[in-house]
């Protein structure tokens, strides 16, 4: 006769407390690597893109007024030249990063690119493009 699926579990977690082993692979024991940083900051960047269009368009919805006063009362704010800066820097950045590093998916998705020196200069490359494309769009 067989085991019961809760013997086995009981049996498994034995073995590795007896053996001293995490209870699974936690974030410490890797080491950091451009491909797994871009992969957190891609997922990242979706997730603020996508929540920030829903933010913006449920906002347009519901909000009383058009566009043009919301925008005339953020300027009658009168906020500094830095703080304007880095305001349009933080909305340049994860949209050339999340189009940069899609496209680089897609890429990968045709079956190219795929080798590891090319998979990091790939992700070098697309770092490189973002901060230029980003400054470049905060400049405007």
């Amino acid at each position: 006769m067989g085991t019961s699926a809760q013997e086995e579990m009981n049996k498994f977690w034995a073995k590795n407390t007896r053996l001293n082993r995490p209870m699974s692979p936690h974030i410490s024991i890797y080491r950091w690597s451009v491909p797994m940083a871009m992969s957190i900051t891609h997922r990242g960047t979706g997730v603020a893109l996508s929540g920030g269009i829903s933010v913006f368009a449920v906002a347009a919805l519901v909000l009383p007024g058009s566009f043009p006063h919301y925008l005339d009362l953020i300027h009658s704010l009168s906020f500094g030249p830095a703080l304007i800066t880095l305001s349009k820097f933080a909305l340049s950045f994860p949209v050339a990063y999340h189009t940069f590093n899609g496209i680089r998916h897609l890429v990968w998705d045709a079956g190219k690119g795929l080798k590891i020196p090319e998979v990091y200069g790939s992700g070098y490359t697309v770092i490189a493009l973002t901060l230029l494309t980003s400054l470049a769009l905060t400049a405007l």
